[in-house]
């Protein structure tokens, strides 16, 4: 049998190769934790921010936005109906200047502003709620704007009741939807963009409400984006009112950790995504600092597909919850502004609630195997009926620590006797397998900062990477938390949900993200927005 492999082994094992294997998304000791690079000072427009992307976004299109790095692009261009401030989660007006929810929350009732306009010269209106919001469902679908389908589940259309107010209506009770009017998903483009296929939305040429323009978008190497002249209507979650401060914003793709933060000390650019925790003394000593916050949503973890493999036992599923040290996660491969998952939520999420059973307890985890009849075998792996307990978990570097973390993993599973294969793929592969349920495993997080992603994740008429059959209890739950607009209750109904996530073996958390930004020390107000994604309207460049 093997020797084991201790703890402290696992973190010199690791840690020699996190500095090669990690390519972003990791931050630092020391970081700015307050989500914004202000230095004081009044603020002074003009100027260029050059920007290091640590991956090339996927599509210019908003609605079809799903990686961070795409977001960071794609969020300056439009607007939304609603904005929800980062510090309170309490929803302002944007391009909505007030709007009315029915009692069963199955109609939402938007007022807009007048003299709101897409940098193309026509106007936004009522019709262009409805023209966008149709060609999410109609034209794009769930295939290819899976987000932004899932916010408008059970969409039955837009009535257009005067020329600047727009009635967004639902099959059921839609609670959620107020919340998702706040996402870059669900921002506007005009009505020559939205009658565009959706390989031609993904090409840059867009027009948006927002308070920058595409000058220029090539996939997979840049995109620059210009003030738009004009722009008056910001939400009130901005600090200032008017055009944006910058001129411009360069984004180029550089995917070398090494060669990000060189360029950042250097002068060459003025920030930077996925500031590593060894990058830290290099980007503070040029006087520069490492902004961070945690995200929102369902923190990094395995989701099984339970029709498959040796996942479909139940008790596979629950013995590797406790066999998990999470914190050991943290502090051999991320470093302190990064937190264990405590919860199929994370805890920055409304509705977040700790679980008492997301803990690390390897004898818990042995005994529920043994219960279940899955024996040790020569090589320590464990067996039953002939099958050894392995199975594979797809995952791409969408975050580059991914594959240092779940290294970890494949070690600490090893030592109750599980067999992780891990199945590194592009993330376009991914998302097509994901699609095709062409995995026993699949590791991911998705942001969001409201409860109701626990339905468009687990959901049956959600995502349900799960491939999972009826579940009563929590398809219950899940539908409830749609149908009450009273926030107590609702976040009762979130609780539950997560419990029971948890308890059907649908999530398996592993850590909870955060946003690493590295910032030149002339960057002021570079902020995040409610979802952890960055907000560049009130961002300026001192002298």
């Amino acid at each position: 049998m093997p020797v084991p492999f201790t703890s402290a082994a696992r973190r010199r094992a690791v840690a020699g190769a996190t500095a090669a294997i990690l390519a972003g998304g990791l931050a630092a000791c020391g970081a700015d934790t307050a989500g914004t690079s202000s230095g004081g000072g009044t603020p002074q427009p003009g100027g260029t921010l050059r920007y290091g992307l640590s991956q090339a976004p996927t599509c210019a299109d908003p609605a079809q936005a799903g990686s961070n790095q795409t977001i960071y692009v794609a969020r300056q261009i439009v607007d939304s109906l609603t904005d929800q401030d980062p510090g309170t989660g309490e929803l302002k007006p944007w391009l909505a200047e007030s709007w009315e929810v029915n009692g069963d929350a199955s109609a939402f009732t938007f007022r807009l502003k007048d003299g709101v306009t897409f940098s193309d010269g026509t106007p936004f209106t009522a019709e262009s709620v409805k023209k966008n919001f149709d060609a999410i469902v109609q034209t794009l679908t769930g295939a290819k704007a899976a987000l932004a389908a899932s916010y408008l589940s059970g969409y039955t259309g837009t009535t257009v009741l005067d020329p600047l107010t727009a009635q967004v209506s639902f099959a059921g009770p839609n609670a959620q939807f107020l919340q998702a009017s706040s996402t870059l998903q669900l921002g506007f483009l005009s009505d020559r963009d939205v009658a565009k296929s959706a390989e031609e939305r993904c090409a840059g040429d867009l027009s948006g409400t927002g308070p920058f323009v595409y000058e220029d978008y090539q996939q997979d190497k840049s995109a620059t984006l210009v003030k738009r002249t004009g722009y008056s209507w910001g939400s009130d979650v901005f600090a200032h009112d008017g055009e944006a401060y910058l001129d411009r914003i360069e984004f180029t793709i550089v995917p070398e950790s090494g060669v990000r933060t060189g360029s950042l000390a250097s002068g060459q650019l003025d920030a930077i995504s996925d500031a590593l925790p060894q990058d830290a003394s290099q980007i503070e000593g040029s006087g520069g600092r490492i902004l961070t916050t945690p995200n929102p949503g369902v923190p990094f973890g395995f989701q099984p597909n339970v029709t498959r493999g040796v996942l479909t036992d139940p008790a596979v599923r629950a013995a590797i919850v406790p066999a998990l040290d999470r914190q050991e996660l943290v502090d051999t491969v991320l470093g302190p502004d990064f937190r264990p998952a405590t919860s199929t939520l994370a805890s920055r999420t409304p509705g977040y609630a700790g679980l008492d059973d997301v803990t690390y307890d390897p004898a818990k985890s042995k005994s529920i195997l043994d219960a279940a009849g899955w024996v040790p075998g020569p090589d320590g792996i464990r067996v039953k009926d002939g099958n050894r307990l392995s199975f594979s978990v797809l995952f791409s570097s969408v975050f580059a620590g991914n594959q240092a973390i779940l290294e970890l993993v494949q070690q600490q599973l090893r030592e109750v006797g599980i067999d992780l294969q891990l199945d590194l793929v592009s993330t376009p592969e991914a998302t097509a397998r994901q699609g095709a349920k062409d995995f026993d495993a699949t590791y991911y997080n998705s942001t969001r900062a409201d409860g109701d992603i626990l339905r468009t994740t687990f959901g049956l008429d959600g995502r349900n990477l799960n491939n999972r059959g009826p579940i009563p209890p929590l398809d219950e739950v899940l539908s409830a938390q749609l149908r009450t607009t009273d926030p107590a209750e609702r976040g009762e109904l979130i609780e539950q949900a997560q419990q029971l996530v948890l308890d059907n073996g649908l999530w398996l958390p592993t850590v909870e993200l955060s946003q690493a930004i590295g910032a030149a020390g002339a960057v002021q107000d570079l902020k995040f927005e409610a979802s952890a994604r960055l907000q560049f309207f009130d961002t300026w460049l001192s002298e």
